[in-house]
C-alpha cells in the first residue's frame, strides 16, 4: 500500500495512524498537522484512497461539525468501528 501512495498520501496516513483507537479527529485536524488547514479536502481525498484500512484508520477522521463524513466501505460501516472502539476503550478502562 505504501508504495502505491503518493508522498502526500503517505503525510496524511502518517498523521492518521497516530489517532488513538477510539477517538476521533477532523479533516481539517490532520489538515493542520499536515501545516495547512485549507488542505482538509485534499485530506479527505486521500483517505477516500487508502487501501489498506487495518493499517490506516481512517475511520477515525470526521467532519469538523461532528458528523461522520463519508468512508470508502460505507458510513454505516464507520459508525460500527467507532461504537466497537469506544467500547472496547471504555471495557478497559472499567477493568483496570
Amino acid at each position: 500500500m505504501r508504495g502505491t501512495a503518493t508522498p502526500f498520501q503517505q503525510r496524511v496516513y502518517a498523521v492518521v495512524t497516530r489517532i488513538p483507537s477510539g477517538e476521533v479527529r477532523s479533516y481539517r485536524w490532520v489538515a493542520e498537522r499536515l501545516g495547512d488547514a485549507r488542505l482538509a479536502r485534499a485530506v479527505g481525498g486521500a483517505l477516500g484512497r487508502n487501501t489498506d484500512p487495518k493499517r490506516v484508520p481512517c475511520h477515525r477522521v470526521i467532519r469538523s461539525d461532528g458528523s461522520l463524513g463519508g468512508y470508502a466501505w460505507g458510513v454505516a460501516r464507520k459508525r460500527r468501528l467507532l461504537a466497537q472502539e469506544r467500547a472496547a476503550r471504555t471495557g478497559s478502562r472499567n477493568r483496570a
